[in-house]
């Protein structure tokens, strides 16, 4: 019987694509709520360096997804993890990816580990408790009202049939674990 062999890693040039997409989705939600970006501009210059802790090893590897703050209060990808003080570090827990997703589908937050400056942590917590991307908007100026509201409420129907999975996962994992 053979070892279990890791998958083999992302192309360098597929995870700078992806990672530039996910920048441009942030900074789409946050340029919907003009106080988010008024919140970010005092901490133009500053690093977040976000990291998938505890991924597992027979999964490609993932970079960590380093963000600069710009003047205007959105975020920029950055090739390196910036030094000096001020700077923020996100660690999420993604050492089960299948609960991550199933918890970021179902609304359901990630544990983190937040390290580095005190009020740049303030103001993530902030823009996470309090902005949502508006998919339905979104789609209504792409497929209409009528077919925008009717994906909204497939989405969420399927969002709550997922986060009753993931409670019966849950709990059969906690009894299982009794």
């Amino acid at each position: 019987m053979s070892a279990f062999r890791p998958l083999p890693s992302l192309s360098p040039l597929l995870v700078p694509a992806l990672q530039d997409r996910i920048v441009l989705l942030i900074n789409h939600v946050l340029s919907r709520e003009p106080i988010a970006a008024q919140r970010l501009r005092p901490l133009a210059g500053r690093g977040l360096v976000v990291h998938l802790a505890g991924w597992p090893s027979l999964l490609p590897a993932l970079p960590d997804l380093v963000l600069g703050v710009t003047p205007a209060g959105l975020f920029e990808r950055l090739e390196a993890a910036p030094s000096g003080t001020g700077h923020l570090r996100i660690e999420i827990d993604a050492s089960n990816p299948a609960r991550l997703a199933l918890g970021a589908v179902s609304g359901q937050p990630p544990a983190v580990n937040v390290q580095g400056d005190a009020a740049f942590a303030g103001e993530m917590h902030w823009l996470m408790d309090n902005l949502r991307w508006d998919i339905e908007d979104d789609l209504a100026s792409l497929a209409g009202p009528l077919a925008a509201r009717q994906l909204a409420q497939f989405g969420r129907a399927l969002r709550m049939t997922l986060a009753g999975l993931a409670r019966r996962m849950g709990s059969a994992g906690a009894g299982g674990a009794a």
